[in-house]
């Protein structure tokens, strides 16, 4: 770890110790770069009940050309908002944007049905 720098040996230990509800984020042991992260759908959204993968990398001007408000914490926060708040005018997906902008009820169903079909928790593994 000694060749990190010393902001993100702080973030990770932080999201250890004080994990934002809903997330968890585990760096990797061979490379402290790499996150798992796992993000809960919000409560009364189209993703409630889901549990959504994602891998976080942070790249090697990571954290000095960053603003110091932008912290992995923060990231993460603001990708858990768009779950709870979708902004279609902003979009990753223009066809998805397209189809939220257009018929917003179906798009919640759309967004409902596959969290139901790839967002499902994993079931938890017996230990012996």
């Amino acid at each position: 770890m000694s060749n990190l720098p010393k902001r993100i040996i702080k973030e990770s230990e932080r999201l250890i110790s004080d994990p934002v509800p809903g997330i968890t984020a585990v760096p990797h042991e061979d490379n402290l770069r790499y996150f798992d992260v796992t993000i809960q759908g919000p409560d009364q959204s189209p993703y409630e009940g889901g549990v959504f993968e994602l891998e976080l990398y942070l790249p090697d001007d990571y954290p000095n050309h960053w603003s110091p408000a932008l912290q992995i914490r923060t990231i993460l926060l603001s990708v858990q908002a768009l779950l709870a708040a979708p902004n279609p005018n902003d979009p990753l997906a223009n066809d998805v944007a397209e189809e939220w902008l257009q018929n917003e009820t179906a798009a919640i169903e759309t967004a409902k049905q596959w969290t139901s079909l790839h967002a499902q928790p994993k079931p938890a593994v017996a230990e012996d």
